[in-house]
């Protein structure tokens, strides 16, 4: 019998149309003889829309969209959650940022007791927030480039303090990121305190909370994590953007980036890279899939610089591209996490709720 699969995608996020292009690819690539397949598409204003099953893939992105928009469907989350008959038995997010990947949407499914692909609460907001996430990754003693951060009001008001703090700490250039974004938007490269201050300005567009970064002359280098309490590392692949560095248009736009998978690496910094990446999975408690990301300087040495609890998902990205390297095609790899949302909500089954 056919296991009935929500596809939840767009979010109310800056990423929206990002999740939109993963759930396109997702959608051409599942097995419809093993799933029947229910679009469950967020609004940018964050209504929700269920749309009738899929009966087979869809080929435009605005065709996805009003796939999930059908006209009976329920456009509120209570409405969705009281939707007995169509309940899916796994529900697969394909949202990232805010809203979707920072366990807001996770905290619903547990609510609502259902399996669902990917991490949980907790990893999901702590992986989201590259300020706590650095935290926790500290507290195991993992290396990191030195980083400051602050809040919008702590900029407003100790504004000089903090671009003297970051001139005497990190030096030039500086990465400023929004702590709670992915794919690289509202991310800039700083080399002087007129840019720095420009820098800030954009990544406050986009969250109250900034961190920023020592600028390191390093390779950028990833590894795919998959699994629940055992977790298991792809093989490396390596970024090599021809823009100054990896940012939202050559992630998603211009197309000017190289993916040399496997990365050449030396067996001591493969080896570095997944203890260090399997020891950031457990940290943060993640499930399912995580993509690792890595710093690797000319003297090898390896500095972990976030991972991303729900990586680009479309046959072209790394984390999938990683996988089918390491012997994972792409449908394959929908199964096998499909698999790990269904193993590790029976383990949560185990857990009593009620005093003997």
């Amino acid at each position: 019998m056919k296991k009935r699969l929500g596809l939840v995608y767009g979010g109310k996020s800056a990423e929206h149309e990002v999740s939109l292009s993963t759930a396109r690819a997702v959608i051409q690539a599942v097995d419809f003889n093993r799933y029947e397949v229910i679009p469950i598409y967020i609004t940018y204003e964050g209504e929700w829309r269920k749309g009738q099953p899929l009966e087979e893939p869809v080929d435009t992105i605005e065709a996805l969209r009003l796939k999930g928009n059908g006209t009976n469907a329920p456009d509120r989350i209570h409405d969705f959650l009281n939707d007995k008959v169509g309940m899916p038995d796994v529900v697969f997010p394909l949202l990232h940022g805010t809203n979707g990947e920072d366990g807001t949407v996770q905290g619903l499914f547990e609510v609502m007791n259902i399996p669902y692909v990917g991490n949980g609460v907790l990893a999901s907001a702590a992986g989201m927030d590259k300020v706590s996430m650095k935290q926790l990754f500290a507290q195991v003693g993992l290396h990191q480039v030195p980083y400051v951060h602050f809040i919008r009001s702590e900029w407003h008001e100790e504004r000089e303090q903090l671009l003297e703090q970051m001139e005497r700490e990190l030096g030039w250039p500086m990465f400023v990121k929004p702590a709670n974004l992915g794919s690289s938007v509202g991310i800039s490269k700083a080399t002087d305190r007129d840019s720095l201050i420009a820098a800030v300005d954009v990544a406050l567009k986009f969250d109250r909370r900034i961190i920023v970064e020592q600028g390191v002359v390093a390779r950028e280098i990833e590894l795919g994590v998959k699994g629940n309490d055992e977790p298991a590392c792809s093989v490396p692949g390596e970024i090599k953007p021809v823009a100054s560095f990896y940012d939202y248009e050559a992630k998603y736009k211009d197309g000017n980036t190289e993916l040399i998978i496997p990365a050449v690496v030396t067996s001591e910094v493969q080896e570095t890279m997944e203890d260090m990446a399997i020891r950031a999975f457990k940290v943060l408690d993640c499930a399912g899939l995580v993509r690792a990301d890595f710093f690797v300087t000319d003297q090898d040495e390896v500095l972990i610089n976030e991972v991303n609890t729900m990586p680009g998902f479309t046959p072209t990205s790394m984390f999938p591209l990683l996988w089918q390297k390491t012997g994972v095609a792409y449908s394959a790899l929908i199964d096998e996490l499909i698999g790990l949302a269904f193993e590790r909500h029976a383990e949560k089954q185990q857990i009593q709720y009620k005093m003997d």
